[in-house]
């Protein structure tokens, strides 16, 4: 009780240093970050090793399909909930509990798959915890962020995090997983994951406590109808919200039209049209990612663009267009360098969009608004892959790959115009010059 959370030095301390590094300067995001290297890593191995014990269990693509197609399930169910959570109980409380979940998860498959007890059911199991401790840990990380550095560090901070995540989950964490299993086995692989959630956990145990961001003490009456009453005020918020509506909106025919193609049809058109196979997928795969780290890196180390709505607009807009060059390509270096531009426009605007929830969302509503973003994209992103080879049934590839890539284009400009877009970034400016934040009462949590 009582105790003082100090989230930055003074602005001497800080101005010297790259933008992208200063969120380090201060104890509480160097935890934070710490701690989301090893989830992350953890959630890279597990999502390969859940396949390969699937298969080691005698599993097929159906049995496959069912874990995988569980986690997510999870994941979807449980995002709205924990965004009505993060407003409710401390984030910091929220990630240390997702961690002890993984963990347990993780352990049991893995000392049930070493001492040959493991069963399908288990495996599933296993999979819809992990699912659901990943529905429910961006909305908790988003509000929490805010509280442990200054305004001005958001931008960098959510640009470190667009970095780590495709390094750690699509690239390092598989790559140790796929080692670990053809050394060994599955289970052990699942090991090195519960160990990273452990290290986790361990990370933001040692964080002091952080102060929730919302009077907590007008929650009363029946319970289900407050978290209903929470969920609702969540949407009527984004309602009332243009430039959130407008974003939100455009996301969901952005996701629509490009991960079905991305995930779905890109191995097909790379058979059909350069007789590429496995290994030509993976370096597409590897170029987008290493687009969307380079971006976020770029995005976290330059000021926020005084017509940040714009620029992120005009971005995004234009982030799905490299498809169309995916569906006339010739050659395997075109797929790679149209995924690798797809990385960056995709994901850069997201270190935008990020520090724009934080900045301009009501502290406490956070937690919900970051968790409408991030159904958006959990809801949407299965539903466009179920339709991508239906729609390049009906008018084929390379017709699939050009529509979806313009498709998005004329509704960026349509939504950008509906919101007043232009105007509004000009009456809220999201200027970096605030050299430090006032230390604030933590209560423990």
């Amino acid at each position: 009780m009582g105790q003082a959370l100090v989230v930055s030095s003074t602005a001497s301390s800080t101005t010297v240093l790259p933008k992208a590094l200063r969120p380090f300067v201060g104890g509480q995001y160097r935890l934070l970050a710490a701690g989301l290297v090893f989830a992350l890593f953890s959630d890279g191995v597990w999502t390969i090793a859940l396949v390969w014990q699937v298969i080691a269990l005698g599993g097929g693509p159906a049995q496959v399909s069912i874990a995988t197609g569980v986690a997510a399930i999870g994941m979807v169910v449980s995002t709205l909930a924990g965004g009505v959570l993060a407003d409710r109980v401390s984030q910091r409380r929220i990630i240390i509990g997702l961690e002890v979940v993984k963990t347990l998860a993780f352990v049991s498959v893995g000392v049930c798959a070493l001492v040959g007890v493991l069963s399908l059911p288990i495996v599933v199991l296993a999979a819809l915890f992990g699912g659901i401790t990943t529905g429910m840990y961006y909305p908790a990380y988003s509000a929490l962020l805010p509280s442990i550095v200054t305004p001005s560090e958001l931008q960098a901070a959510n640009g470190i995090e667009g970095f780590l995540r495709p390094v750690l989950f699509q690239a390092v964490g598989p790559m140790v997983a796929g080692a670990v299993i053809a050394a060994a086995a599955p289970a052990q692989a699942i090991v090195v994951a519960a160990i990273a959630s452990v290290a986790a956990g361990v990370c933001y145990l040692a964080m002091r406590p952080v102060p929730l961001r919302r009077d907590v003490t007008t929650l009363r009456g029946n319970a289900f109808r407050s978290i209903v009453t929470d969920m609702a005020e969540g949407f009527v918020y984004m309602w009332r919200t243009p430039w959130l509506w407008s974003t939100l909106f455009f996301a969901t025919i952005l996701v629509l039209a490009t991960m079905g193609p991305i995930e779905v049809l890109i191995p097909f058109a790379l058979r059909e049209r350069v007789h590429g196979g496995a290994g030509d997928h993976a370096l597409v795969l590897a170029g987008f990612g290493v687009g969307a780290a380079i971006s976020s890196l770029v995005f976290a180390s330059i000021p926020m663009p005084r017509r940040y709505l714009s620029v992120m607009f005009v971005v995004w807009g234009f982030s799905s267009v490299p498809l169309v060059l995916m569906g006339i390509a010739g050659h395997t270096w075109v797929f790679i360098v149209a995924a690798f531009v797809t990385g960056v426009l995709f994901d850069g605007p997201m270190v935008l969009w990020g520090t724009l929830l934080q900045r301009r969302v009501p502290p406490a509503l956070l937690g919900r608004v970051a968790s409408l973003d991030f159904f958006v994209s959990a809801v949407l992103m299965p539903v466009s892959m179920a339709l991508a080879a239906p729609l390049a049934h009906a008018i084929g590839l390379q017709a699939t790959f050009i529509v979806c890539g313009l498709l998005p284009v004329p509704f960026a400009l349509c939504f950008y115009l509906a919101a007043r877009l232009w105007r509004d970034e000009v009456d809220h400016p999201l200027v970096d010059d605030e050299p430090h934040l006032t230390a604030v009462p933590a209560p423990a949590d």
